[in-house]
Order: structure tokens, then sequence, then C-alpha cells
């Protein structure tokens, strides 16, 4: 079973641009970075590996901002689709029978959700956590399926439900998991601030 963690290496100016408007670039990245520490934090177990999938920066820089007691892996593909489609190919060439990607946007997200899933995958072919803007937070499979990944309007408020399409044309059994909020859009941040 493996966990991976999607997301990109804290550089002022290129992480949560949505945001700047509101917080100004250095702010934006010092909420990016106090985001991807909450999401490590919150979803490391010792039930299933976990790697950290990132894009700017190098393995030595996430290294010595995350630790190294974490494996790390570049991202590959242009588009997220690609990306995410070929992390999944990767763990399932390495015989991983359950996998599940993350991002770390959702700061309800915990390892509960994350064993939940590993569970449902045991009677599911599908796992979706929605989000509440019309995206998902997490995506858990047992097989490749790359259709899941084409044709999808990324960054949009159709991504939960053109996913879901192309599940249902798969004819796979898909089970959600609760609604949560992501931090994307100034409208946003009275959620992260009320948690704190």
């Amino acid at each position: 079973m493996r966990l991976i963690i999607f997301t990109r290496y804290p550089e002022t100016g290129n992480v949560k641009t949505r945001l700047i408007p509101a917080l100004g670039e250095k702010g934006a990245e010092n909420l990016h970075r106090e985001m991807v520490k909450q999401t490590i934090d919150q979803t490391l177990h010792y039930e299933y590996e976990t790697e950290v999938h990132f894009t700017g920066g190098t393995i030595k820089l996430m290294k010595r901002w995350l630790g190294y007691h974490l494996t790390y892996r570049k991202q590959t593909g242009k588009s997220l689709g690609e990306r995410l489609e070929n992390a999944f190919k990767a763990a399932f060439a390495e015989r991983k029978k359950k996998v599940i990607v993350i991002g770390t946007d959702c700061p309800d997200l915990t390892s509960a959700h994350v064993s939940k899933t590993f569970n449902l995958l045991s009677r599911s072919d599908l796992v979706l956590g929605p989000t509440f803007d019309g995206g998902y937070y997490l995506i858990g499979l047992k097989k490749l399926h790359g259709e899941l990944f084409q044709e999808i309007s990324w960054g949009s408020e159709k991504v939960y439900l053109q996913t879901v399409k192309a599940a249902n044309k798969l004819s796979l059994k898909t089970i959600n998991l609760e609604k949560l909020a992501d931090i994307d859009r100034p409208a946003d941040l009275k959620a992260w601030l009320n948690r704190k």
C-alpha cells in the first residue's frame, strides 16, 4: 500500500498563486509551507508507505525542507492528469496493490481518511474524496485506469463530476469519502484561519 503526496517546492511567487492577491507572494509561500507540513504530519502512518511527489526544486532541497525520513520523486508529465497517471503507473509497476494520491490543500484530511480509503479499496475500484469546490482531495485505485485522468478540466469545478463520468463509462465501482474544503482561493482562507 502506498500513499503519494503531490506537492510543489516552495518558491516565492510560484506557489498558492491564486492566494497572492490576498496574502502577497511571501504570505502565499508561507501558507503553502504550513499546509504541506501539516498534511504530512496528519497523514503519516506506519500502516502504509509514503512518498512525496514534487515539482520545482530538487530532491536535495526537498529533503532539506521536509526531512530525510521521507521518500521523494519528481513528478513526470506535462499536465496534472499526466502526472497523476504516471504516479499511479509507477506504483503499480512496483507491485503496490492499493495506491492513493492526495494533495496538500485540504487541512481536514487525516491518516484516518487514508486508512479508511485503503479499507474501502478492498470492495471498490475507485475511492474519491470530493471537495466543496468541485474537485477532489484524494483518489485511490487498485489498478491503473488512465481514462480517469484524460479530458478532465483540471483546476475547474468540473473535475470531480468529469472523473465520476469517466469511472461510470469504465463501469468502476466508486465510493466517496466525506466532502471536505480545500484552500485555493481568498474566499477559502476563513476555513484555514478558523482551524488555528
